[in-house]
């Protein structure tokens, strides 16, 4: 469950951005995360579903200068109106089998629950482009 995970090149990975409503915490919604990311894995973890894997961040309120372009305190303002809580990362076979998963309505129940606590969402797709590690 906690354990690293393998991304496949030429997979696609969608970056869900989660902005809490006034008041609730991020261990508000750990339960009701945990449900849905477990549905995810359980359920649309196969070919046929098309998940290969994801992450969960909380926003931590560190700004890079070194990895901005311009500086980390313009950032910074920026960053205070547009920065989410929380951020979902999955990594799927295609676009495709990610929105049929999230039409689902098993999926949609775990997402409405979440929803409840949340101000607003957006889910933005990425294709992958590169990938590396470290070498020895």
């Amino acid at each position: 469950m906690f354990g690293p995970i393998e991304i496949p090149f030429g997979c696609v990975m969608l970056f869900n951005a989660v902005n809490l409503k006034e008041g609730v915490t991020v261990e508000d919604v750990e339960l009701v995360l945990g449900e849905m990311c477990n549905v995810v894995k359980n359920t649309y973890g196969d070919d046929e579903g098309g998940f290969i894997g994801g992450q969960v961040f909380k926003y931590a309120g560190f700004i890079s200068d070194e990895g901005s372009v311009g500086s980390a305190s313009d950032h910074g303002k920026v960053a205070e109106s547009r920065t989410a809580d929380l951020a979902i990362v999955t990594y799927w076979q295609s676009f495709d089998q990610h929105e049929k998963s999230h039409a689902d309505s098993i999926f949609r129940e775990k997402f409405s629950a979440l929803g409840e606590y949340c101000e607003d969402t957006w889910e933005l797709g990425y294709e992958m482009l590169w990938q590396g590690t470290a070498e020895d």
